[in-house]
């Protein structure tokens, strides 16, 4: 039996913790010396090798067609989704349609899922975990956005399978964030352990998501989420986007070439605006000089650009303002005043941004609190979680987390019935009883779906199965319970049972949208030998 971990699996960068042998959560360092890693992936045509983190993103600008990054956004989703099209669109890797209607991505000709391509970061980190401690890490708690719905839930569990990981849990990064707050000296000093409860926002804002959470903290090591919303394509990635267009806009106002349709000057300008975003969190102007990005009949051209601080805040506003809905939704379903918000953490990269800093400020009525590393803060919660599952740590933690949204089923008239509402404490089993809806009917088509529209077919499906065998009757007059339960890591299992006849129907959502079971057990054993070959290799 090995050792339990806690990772953060980001769509830009991840991070990996666990238990020191004094009961306290530790960022381990990996073996380039970072305490976070890039969550990139590339192939090198020459010879076929994998680069994965900080060696995989150096060589980005040179092999952009097969360097895979942000593929967290994919994760768990369909192809044919306008949200993953719009996704498609700013990628210089392709993506493809698998038979089963998922979104796939290619790496050097091979088509891969993207649990597959988190799974080779989750290795890396495992890999690099192991080197720090001396030792075998067998187990690991990850976490997710607390957006993330079923289907990219199931699916980062699966990455963590192939990757070797016995996932122990799943954890929403929010949640995970206040762990590590309330877990800290800070905390204690502030009371945050006293008898009082304190409600506490965590704010979130990623490279591919956004999140905001309300947690009770409660004497005893009680950590109970009263609400959570987010929007699940809102991050530091749009942000970037925003400045790469506004370059790519310039230059060909000056020059006349488009660089659009070069997706090595786009990787290159793509770097250059990310940085120069990281850059005007400190200062308020930042040069960028991209040489030799171009030539024409005239000979090479120069990208050159000074971008100010209320430039950028120009770009992103819009972007920042799409963050008070799910502020303001989360108050109202925590039905608490601005007043009784004791401290509010700010998680992700891009709330180092002062225009993000800000706005979280104005939705709470209050400073945020300056004594977390946003970058690092998930993967210690994570730990302390997996701390507290394997008795690591001294304290008693009790977590109480809660759905996302709201999980139901379609009735006659295209409309949504509710099952399991929104921010309802995890685990939770919930039932409903349906009626047939024409005479003689013998089977009930029961799909799942997860939403908030009072029209089900603009809510998410899940998947759906079949109850036969009904007792024959006019319409009305059979019927049949169906029970919904989600267990503690927020994955759904969906049971139905016939009244009369004793008939019963279940399934597991894993696989709609997702991988198979033998789909995941062959992915496993095809990465277990990549990564030996790579060790080899490296040996």
């Amino acid at each position: 039996m090995g050792r339990t971990v806690g990772i953060d699996l980001g769509t830009t960068n991840s991070a990996v913790a666990v238990i020191d042998p004094e009961g306290e959560p530790e960022v381990i360092v990996n073996a380039q010396g970072s305490r976070t890693t890039p969550s990139v992936v590339a192939r090198r045509p020459a010879d076929g090798e994998e680069l994965i983190g900080e060696v995989a993103k150096r060589q980005a600008a040179i092999n952009p067609q097969n360097t895979l990054f942000s593929v967290k956004r994919l994760m768990g989703q369909r192809y044919d989704d306008e949200v993953v099209q719009a996704v498609a669109a700013r990628l210089p890797y392709d993506l493809t349609r698998h038979d089963n209607g998922d979104a796939w991505v290619q790496l050097g000709g091979e088509a891969l899922a993207p649990s597959e391509v988190g799974a080779m970061v989750l290795q890396k980190l495992k890999a690099d975990a192991e080197q720090f401690l001396g030792e075998e890490v067998s187990d690991a708690v990850i976490t997710v956005p607390a957006y993330f719905d079923d289907g990219q839930r199931n699916a980062t569990k699966a990455a963590g399978t192939i990757a070797g990981l016995n996932v122990i849990g799943i954890v929403n990064e929010p949640t995970a964030a206040a762990l590590a707050y309330g877990f800290s000296a800070k905390a204690s000093e502030d009371g945050q352990d006293g008898a009082a409860a304190a409600h506490i926002v965590v704010y979130d804002l990623g490279g591919g998501t956004f999140d905001v959470s309300i947690l009770r903290l409660g004497g005893g090591g009680v950590f109970e989420v009263v609400s959570t919303a987010g929007d699940s394509f809102l991050g530091g990635d749009d942000f970037d986007l925003r400045v790469v267009g506004r370059l790519l806009e310039a230059f060909q106002a000056e020059t006349g070439i488009d660089l659009s349709e070069d997706q090595a000057a786009l990787m290159r300008v793509k770097e250059a605006a990310e940085q120069a975003k990281h850059e005007l969190s400190t200062i308020q102007r930042s040069r960028i000089s991209l040489p030799y990005i171009a030539a024409d009949s005239a000979g090479p051209k120069h990208l050159e650009y000074e971008l100010a601080r209320d430039e950028l805040e120009e770009l992103v506003a819009d972007l920042v303002e799409r963050t008070r809905e799910p502020c303001r939704r989360a108050m109202a379903d925590a039905r608490l005043d601005l007043d009784q918000i004791d401290q509010v953490i700010l998680v992700g990269g891009q709330t180092r941004m002062p225009m993000v800093r800000e706005a979280a400020r104005e939705h709470f009525g209050r400073e945020p609190h300056q004594g977390v590393n946003p970058d690092e803060v998930v993967a210690l919660g994570a730990a302390i979680q997996s701390g507290s599952l394997t008795g690591e740590i001294g304290r008693e933690i009790l977590l109480l987390d809660v759905t996302s949204q709201t999980l139901g089923t379609s009735v006659i008239g295209d409309r949504f019935s509710r099952i399991i509402p929104r921010n309802t404490t995890i685990p939770t089993s919930r039932m409903e009883t349906y009626y047939t809806v024409s005479d003689n009917q013998t089977t009930m088509l029961i799909d799942v779906l997860q939403g908030e529209s009072e029209t089900a077919s603009e809510n998410r499906k899940l998947g759906d199965f079949h109850l036969s065998g009904l007792r024959r009757a006019p319409a009305g007059q059979a019927s049949a319970d169906l029970t919904f339960n989600m267990d503690a890591d927020g994955i759904l299992s969906a049971h139905a049972v016939d009244h009369d006849t004793g008939v019963e129907a279940e399934i597991t959502i894993t696989d709609a949208p997702g991988l198979t079971q033998r789909q995941i057990e062959e992915m496993t054993e095809k990465a277990a030998e990549r990564f030996k070959a790579g060790a080899e290799q490296d040996g």
